[in-house]
């Protein structure tokens, strides 16, 4: 439901209103469409005339200081959070007035939403060891502020894929040095990155992604979670600061 009415908006931002919506899960369902479509969202729930919601943001919009200002401004009962995640409190007859207040704000702010994917460097396939994740840790803990290191596998190319669960690719990544890495992407079969893994035909891939230790059976194997790719020389990234 939250899916088919943020694809009927064209504007700056998402808002996304329910009814009876369990209030537990529509912090995960606002990152899902933040994701997806790569613009501020708000999803709210009401049950009879008084509303909670949760908000997930994009760089350039701080979601926390619009939400106090917004609740200066009489439009919520309640709110806070910080600039990428935010939560609300909402009388069910202020809704569009901070709807639009919602939208004037990011629309004031100029902020390019073309989705930018930013990597922290390349690595090989040989070079994702268990060693490296257990060095990468200790530069943890990760989140907000400190985020899990994203790399690039440059000209691989997939030898194995299938869909496991209901629409998660598993794949092996394979290299010209003969390297061979275990792969997965959640959540993608029908987007166009789970075209890409199930059907690339043996075309060489630039890969980007996380890496993680798989336990299975008593053994650890690295794991490499896939969050985009492209045909080899077709992606466009920014290294971060």
């Amino acid at each position: 439901e939250a899916l088919a009415q943020a694809e009927q908006q064209t504007g700056a931002r998402l808002m996304v209103v329910g009814e009876d919506w369990h209030p537990g899960v529509i912090g995960i369902v606002a990152g899902r469409l933040k994701e997806r479509f790569h613009k501020p969202c708000f999803v709210v729930t009401f049950f009879g005339g008084i509303g909670k919601g949760s908000g997930r943001s994009v760089y350039g919009v701080n979601l926390g200081q619009m939400v106090h200002a917004a609740k200066q401004s009489g439009y919520l009962v309640a709110g806070g959070g910080h600039a990428m995640a935010a939560g609300i409190t909402i009388e069910k007859d202020q809704l569009a007035a901070f709807s639009a207040f919602f939208e004037e704000r990011v629309v004031v702010l100029e902020v390019d939403l073309t989705p930018l994917t930013r990597h922290d460097g390349y690595l090989s396939v040989m070079g994702c060891q268990i060693g490296l994740i257990d060095t990468l840790e200790r530069v943890g803990p990760f989140g907000q502020g400190n985020p899990t290191p994203k790399f690039v596998l440059s000209d691989v190319r997939i030898t194995y894929a299938n869909v496991v669960g209901q629409d998660h690719v598993k794949c092996r990544l394979t290299s010209q040095d003969g390297g061979a890495l275990d792969a997965i992407a959640f959540r993608c079969l029908e987007t166009p990155l789970g075209a890409a893994l199930m059907s690339s035909g043996g075309r060489a891939l630039d890969v980007l992604g996380t890496l993680k230790k798989n336990e299975w059976n008593g053994g650890i194997k690295t794991q490499f979670i896939i969050e985009d790719a492209a045909f080899a020389g077709e992606m466009a990234l920014d290294m971060a600061g």
